[in-house]
């Protein structure tokens, strides 16, 4: 069995929804993952083969001023799945972030690059990379730039914005991979299957900015919106954003033999699904 911590969140609901009769789920009603006797009361109890952690503090200007509650929930929490995990012989899937790089390589991340978190978002994810290793069994699967039917997410973002007006500004300077949260589970579930260990990176394939993933939204929407560039600077969010925080993906397709679709592909089957789901 898979258990899936943090069942009802965005990844969460469509890694069950792809594991079927293989998932059981746990949210915060059922687990507190920052109370290592919940955890171990929960764990234990259910003996899975494997735990994914998709239980996460992800509001990343919020964590510049709740440094506590960042490291309590993404650094401690999954030290407390870890010391469960390896009490009852089960693979901990961690999943983690381009956060914890400063995004000044200039070219795309491998698993092996040193990281470097520019905000306490990305320091409380490393920190739970670490606290991760200490089950012996254990799987990190950075990603980045999510969306889905089941969260806020860029995507909703944009398209409410975008039925109230018809030029929008946004940021230009930040490259990444959009990733669909379905892509994703499916990135996971593979490298479950496969047998991975260690640190893998999955995202969409190709990359763009904040920018042209806006203008691309409102395409695929059929939406007339001017989508005019801005600096991240002139943004002045309080966390610190890496630039350049592309993932290179190909040990992942290597290992396992999945290869995640281009973003704008995943796009347009995410806006298809969603009609469809709302009709």
């Amino acid at each position: 069995m898979i258990l899936v911590v943090g069942a009802r969140g965005m990844l969460g609901r469509d890694l069950m929804s792809l594991l079927g009769d293989r998932g059981q789920g746990v949210d915060i009603e059922e687990i507190d993952i920052t109370l290592p006797e919940s955890v171990l009361k929960v764990v234990g109890h259910l003996k899975p083969e494997v735990v994914i952690n998709c239980a996460a503090y992800t509001d990343v200007d919020g964590c510049e001023n709740n440094t506590e509650t960042a490291m309590t929930v993404n650094g401690e929490g999954v030290a407390y799945l870890a010391m469960a995990c390896r009490e009852i012989g089960a693979l901990l899937v961690q999943v983690s972030t381009d956060y914890i790089f400063d995004g000044g390589k200039g070219t795309p991340y491998v698993e092996d690059d040193a990281p470097c978190p520019l905000s306490v978002y990305g320091e409380s994810k490393l920190a739970g990379e670490m606290n991760a290793a200490f089950s012996p069994d254990h799987l990190i699967v950075r990603t980045q730039w999510l969306y889905g039917l089941h969260g806020k997410n860029f995507v909703e973002t944009m398209l409410r914005l975008g039925a109230e007006k018809d030029e929008l500004t946004v940021v230009d300077d930040q490259i990444g991979s959009p990733t669909w949260t379905v892509d994703l589970a499916r990135a996971i579930i593979a490298l479950i299957e496969s047998g991975c260990r260690g640190i893998y990176h999955a995202a969409n394939a190709e990359f763009c900015s904040w920018n042209d993933f806006a203008t691309a939204i409102f395409e695929e929407a059929g939406l007339l919106v001017s989508v005019k560039p801005m600096t991240t600077a002139e943004l002045n969010r309080p966390a610190q954003r890496p630039l350049y925080s592309t993932l290179e993906c190909s040990k992942l397709a290597s290992d396992t033999g999945f290869k995640p679709q281009p973003w704008r592909a995943a796009l347009c089957e995410y806006m298809k699904l969603r009609t469809t789901t709302s009709s």
